[in-house]
C-alpha cells in the first residue's frame, strides 16, 4: 500500500513537471520578454509565466550581485550589460522592451 502511494505521488510530480513552462516556451508564446533593465518582464498575463519570471529574476539578481561585487561595480551596471546581451540573444518574434517601457517583437 505504501509503495503504491509513493509511486502515485512520484507519477503525479513527474506529470506536473512535464507541464511546467520553460523560459523558452514563455518567451516564444509571448508571455515574457527581455526588459531594458536586465530582467524579464510580463508581456501578457499568465500565472505560470509570472511565477517563472519571478524565479528567473531572483536568480539573475543574485548572479548580477555576485559579478558586481567581484568587479567592484554596481548591480545596475551589470544588469545593463546583461540586458544588452539578452537583447542580442533574443530570437526574432520574441519581445523586448524599449527604454520607454514599450514592448516590441524583435525583427
Amino acid at each position: 500500500m505504501k509503495s503504491k502511494l509513493l509511486l502515485l505521488v512520484a507519477g503525479l510530480l513527474f506529470s506536473l513537471n512535464a507541464f511546467a513552462m520553460t523560459l523558452q516556451d514563455a518567451k516564444t508564446a509571448g508571455y515574457l520578454g527581455e526588459q531594458h533593465n536586465g530582467y524579464l518582464g510580463l508581456v501578457a498575463p499568465n500565472g505560470q509565466a509570472k511565477a517563472l519570471m519571478l524565479t528567473v529574476n531572483a536568480k539573475r539578481k543574485a548572479f548580477y550581485q555576485k559579478i558586481a561585487t567581484k568587479n567592484n561595480i554596481s548591480v545596475e551596471q551589470v544588469a545593463k550589460l546583461a540586458a544588452q546581451k539578452a537583447y542580442n540573444a533574443t530570437e526574432a518574434g520574441q519581445y523586448i522592451q524599449d527604454s520607454n517601457g514599450q514592448w516590441h517583437q524583435k525583427q
